[in-house]
């Protein structure tokens, strides 16, 4: 039983992990983007901008994925369903 809550821990820890990085990198293009903005519009009639805000953008939906713990690729429970798959096949 001690295992079960042991590894509840470790994926909340690593859950809250990923919750806490995912805030910071919200945090840090709330404050970078309006000032390449402002660099943009002050410098250049070209929206050069728009790139790093749209990458960026799209590494944030990335993290709140992760964070969240949706993952389109493979599904909720892929994780635990492969560790099983290792765990009981032979070349273990």
């Amino acid at each position: 039983m001690e295992n079960v809550s042991q590894s509840s821990y470790e994926r909340a820890k690593r859950r809250v992990c990923h919750l806490k990085a995912f805030y910071n990198s919200l945090f840090a293009y709330c404050i970078i983007i309006p000032i390449l903005v402002y660099i943009n519009y002050r410098t250049t009639s070209f929206p050069w901008a728009i790139f790093p805000a749209v990458g960026w953008g799209m590494g944030l939906i990335g993290m709140w994925l992760s964070a969240s713990g949706r993952n389109p690729l493979f599904g909720k429970d892929w994780e635990e369903r492969k560790i099983k798959e290792f765990m009981n096949s032979d070349n273990f």
